[in-house]
């Protein structure tokens, strides 16, 4: 990967189609990461830890380390959360941590959550990883300020033991980052607000079998909205498998096991239909989830989503 053009996207990534929250398919198993009202929405401590290799095969793909856990207290209004990443594309890397605080009032059938996320957010390039074909070019030769910026995050959720819908906000704060001073001028990346919806329920069909179809909407400024469509099966309240259709054209495929009352195993492969295809082997998602009863109250949510 040249230089020049890894140079070109940072400076300029306010005005392209860029990545900057990273991009999970198995959204469904871990929500907090998308909406910090999540925390405390289920009677146990819930610890989620995520890996996507995203377009294998193509050199400097999106590698994404993703670790969350979130609690209800004693307290049954209030919940809390930590959330850590480290997501990889090509030589650069961003890495943050954010904790997480939740109040849920709550109702005789259902619960509102409202959630904060505060934090930190890094980026670094790892420039012996780059190669360039003109040294002299003024932009190469600039000298990059990496900076550590706060991050916050908000959300709402609403959610029944069958239904939810969420909706949240992330860098609200849009701070300036990888500033470079170029011909007596300074330019940086511009971390942009991402807006998200998501929606699920939960559809008995029969005792061993149910029906669990979800959305998820992304609004990003300069980027087209991102629609996610997924549609699940949860099988004799062990397994579930599942298919997603993201308006990138793209389709994962997806499954979870719960290996124990306490441990749940999940996987996905996405499929890419548009001039992805001919350069990549499909994106791979691993999932390890653990719910822990850790105020013993015996599991009272059940685990639809």
């Amino acid at each position: 990967m040249k230089k020049i053009l890894i140079t070109f996207l940072i400076v300029l990534s306010t005005n392209l189609f860029a990545q900057q929250d990273p991009l999970f398919s198995q959204y469904i198993f871990n929500k907090s990461a998308i909406n910090p009202a999540c925390a405390g929405s289920h009677d146990y401590l819930k610890i989620n830890v995520l890996y996507r290799y995203q377009w294998v095969n193509v050199n400097g793909a999106p590698k994404t380390l993703y670790a969350s856990a979130y609690s209800i207290l004693r307290n049954p209004h209030v919940g809390i959360g930590l959330n850590i990443y480290n997501d990889i594309i090509g030589p650069s890397i961003t890495q943050g941590a954010l904790a997480t605080f939740a109040y849920q009032v709550l109702f005789p059938e259902s619960r509102l959550s409202f959630g904060l996320q505060a934090g930190y957010k890094y980026t670094d390039i790892f420039w012996s990883k780059v190669k360039t074909f003109n040294a002299g070019d003024p932009i190469v030769n600039a000298q990059f300020e990496n900076r550590v910026v706060p991050d916050a995050n908000f959300g709402v959720y609403y959610y029944t033991k069958k239904f939810y819908l969420g909706l949240s906000s992330k860098e609200l704060l849009q701070n300036e980052m990888n500033i470079v001073r170029v011909n007596g001028r300074n330019q940086y990346t511009k971390l942009l607000r991402h807006l998200y919806t998501m929606v699920g329920a939960s559809f008995i069909l029969n005792n061993q079998l149910r029906f669990q179809p979800s959305m998820l909407i992304k609004f990003v400024k300069n980027s087209p909205p991102q629609l996610d469509i997924n549609a699940s099966f949860f099988i004799m309240s062990s397994l579930l498998v599942g298919c997603s259709y993201r308006t990138e054209k793209a389709v994962a495929l997806m499954t979870e096991f719960n290996v124990t009352e306490f441990l749940r195993l999940g996987y996905s492969y996405d499929l890419w239909f548009n001039a992805l295809q001919f350069y990549n082997r499909g994106s791979h998602e691993i999932h390890l989830g653990f719910d822990l009863d850790i105020f013993n109250r015996r599991m009272l949510t059940p685990r639809y989503f």
